[in-house]
C-alpha cells in the first residue's frame, strides 16, 4: 500500500490525478467513500479525474462514457472497463493498494498519457 495524497487534497465531489509506481491514477472523493481508478478512459484516454462524479460514478469529459468508481465497468453502452483500485483513508492520509492487489484491470490500454497532475 502507498500514500497517494492527504485527505484535504481532493475536494468532495471530486478527483485529482496522481502517479503511483510509473501509473497515472485518479483518485475520487465520492459522496460514499474514497475511490480510484487508472487515470485514462479506455475509449480516448480522456483524464476521469476532470469528470463529474456523481452517483458513484465519474463521467469522462470527452465523450461523456460513465464508469463506476467501485468496480472500473462502464455504466453508459458496457463495452469498457478501467482498472479499478483498492483504497483506505488512515486518519488525513489516503492509501492505495498496488497493481498487485488491482480489482479489476482494464481490457484496453489507453491511447493518450496525460500531461501533468
Amino acid at each position: 500500500m502507498i500514500r497517494v495524497c492527504g485527505v484535504e487534497d481532493v475536494p468532495f465531489g471530486e478527483g485529482r490525478a496522481v502517479l503511483v509506481g510509473g501509473r497515472r491514477v485518479a483518485v475520487f472523493r465520492a459522496e460514499d467513500g474514497w475511490f480510484a481508478l487508472d487515470a485514462a478512459c479506455p475509449h480516448r484516454g480522456g483524464p476521469l479525474a476532470d469528470g463529474i462524479v456523481a452517483a458513484r460514478t465519474v463521467i469522462c469529459p470527452l465523450h461523456e462514457r460513465r464508469f463506476d468508481l467501485a468496480t472500473g465497468q462502464e455504466r453508459s453502452s458496457g463495452g469498457h472497463c478501467v482498472a479499478a483500485h483498492r483504497v483506505e483513508v488512515r486518519g488525513e492520509d489516503v492509501y492505495m493498494y498496488l497493481e498487485g492487489d488491482l480489482t479489476r484491470r482494464s481490457r484496453r490500454r489507453p491511447r493518450l498519457e496525460i500531461a501533468g497532475t
